[in-house]
């Protein structure tokens, strides 16, 4: 017996070519029956678990691990997912069971992790702005490395553990000044930005932290960007960093391990990123070169974990024809940027597939929800065979989806289903009008 949604050539009747697998996402396969994921037609979930919803392979998931993994062994290194990227608490779940370390951001996400079963020396905790509260929580929690991003913060942890009695490990995030070549949102190394300790001021920075109370030095960190494409940024970074690390030491502060980030982009459109494999080998051989091998790695992948495992289903609820040939047609969904939030902050492009082919004439929509937004939309200028009620899928949609969505215009967020084992597992029920302001007061 077929899982529920399972599509097999004899419900179809026809004698169809074989599906043919999507460019990134290995686990998703369009026919002309539909899309499965896992072997699960998707317009039989929309159908079970309504929508909108977001579906995730969990095989998919670890095989995107698994390069990393390939790529280093034989080397101390531990691979900590990047939890921004997408922080359900299966998805989390399901990286802490495989041995994956963490990089968070925020208590709220320390949290998360330690309830997906995540061990506390197995995480590192990023982010510009840590409070004083947090960083007493993640203190107390023991986690395995404070990445600190400016001399301020080195003060303050500083203070915070010797009220505690703890010594903090730090490793200092260095800002390299280099181009990663991706949307300037997403750029994090370049000097304009706000993240970490500018080159030019770290080796002053590592002799501050060696000399204050209550840290100990143990690393340096370097995160350049998101959803990069080159490895040439990696490498440009690499040797930027060894240059500082080996100043660093020459003044008498020891560095333990070297963080190397994470921003390895996927292929949204015709993007051509390099596999985590040959991205890793490539780093691996570049410190090599320099003398550095010795040193434990850590990684903080996020994007290319869960990016192309997964999806976003939507209905059409209406078409909307333009007035005049050039005019715009709308096809509105009831999907919108509270649910996806990527178009509308970054322009992103993300594909959209009808989950069912239509056999009839494609014309060119505007993908758009029901947000009371012009900016409210998923897609431009796609072309479509559609009619009210059918399935669309948004691909690629693992990484900065639910992570990123709202209640904007007072609209519950979207339900969440895990695919193990072929097993379509309901992992976030989809939230309630109730819910939505439960923790509000009237006034008397």
């Amino acid at each position: 017996m077929n899982p529920p949604g399972m599509a097999t050539a004899d419900d179809t009747g026809r004698d169809d070519p074989p599906p043919s697998v999507l460019p990134g996402a290995p686990f998703l396969q369009r026919s002309a029956a539909g899309l499965t994921l896992d072997g699960l037609a998707l317009d039989a979930l929309a159908r079970e678990f309504g929508t909108p919803l977001y579906v995730y392979s969990q095989r998919a998931m670890l095989a995107a691990l698994a390069a990393y993994r390939q790529a280093l062994a034989g080397r101390e290194h531990l691979v900590c997912y990047a939890c921004k990227a997408n922080s359900n608490l299966a998805v989390l779940q399901t990286f802490a069971r495989a041995g994956c370390g963490f990089d968070i951001v925020s208590a709220g996400e320390l949290a998360r992790v330690r309830s997906a079963g995540a061990a506390a020396s197995q995480i590192v905790f990023s982010g510009v702005g840590k409070t004083a509260a947090e960083m007493r929580i993640a203190l107390q929690a023991g986690v395995r490395c404070f990445n600190v991003e400016s001399v301020g913060e080195l003060e303050r942890l500083s203070q915070v553990a010797v009220a505690l009695g703890r010594t903090a490990p730090v490793s200092l995030r260095v800002n390299p000044d280099v181009d990663a070549r991706t949307h300037p949102y997403i750029s994090t190394g370049l000097k304009d930005n706000k993240f970490g300790i500018a080159h030019a001021q770290a080796l002053a920075a590592y002799r501050r932290a060696a000399a204050l109370p209550g840290l100990r030095v143990e690393g340096i960190d370097c995160h350049i960007g998101s959803q990069i494409t080159q490895v040439e940024p990696y490498l440009d970074a690499i040797d930027r960093l060894l240059d500082l690390v080996e100043a660093v030491e020459a003044a008498g502060v020891p560095i333990h391990h070297l963080d190397l980030g994470g921003g390895l982009g996927i292929t949204y459109r015709d993007e051509t990123p390099p596999d985590a494999g040959t991205l890793v080998r490539r780093m691996l051989a570049r410190i090599d070169a320099r003398g550095h091998g010795r040193r434990p790695l850590l990684l903080e992948p996020g994007r290319s974990l869960v990016g192309n495992a997964g999806v976003l289903l939507t209905e059409v609820q209406y078409l909307k024809p333009g007035a005049d040939g050039d005019a715009k047609n709308f096809c509105i969904v009831d999907a919108a940027m509270n649910d996806l939030a990527r178009p509308a902050m970054y322009g992103a492009w993300m594909a959209i597939e009808a989950c069912v082919p239509r056999a009839a004439p494609a014309q060119r929509w505007d993908i758009v929800g029901p947000v009371c937004e012009s900016g409210d939309w998923i897609g431009r200028d796609r072309e479509l065979a559609l009619q009210p009620g059918d399935m669309l899928a948004v691909l690629s949609a693992g990484a900065y989806g639910m992570a990123m969505s709202s209640n904007y215009n007072s609209r519950p967020r979207a339900a969440e289903v895990l695919i193990v084992d072929g097993v379509p597992r309901l992992v976030r029920a989809r939230e309630t009008v109730p819910e939505l302001f439960a923790g509000e007061t009237l006034l008397p």
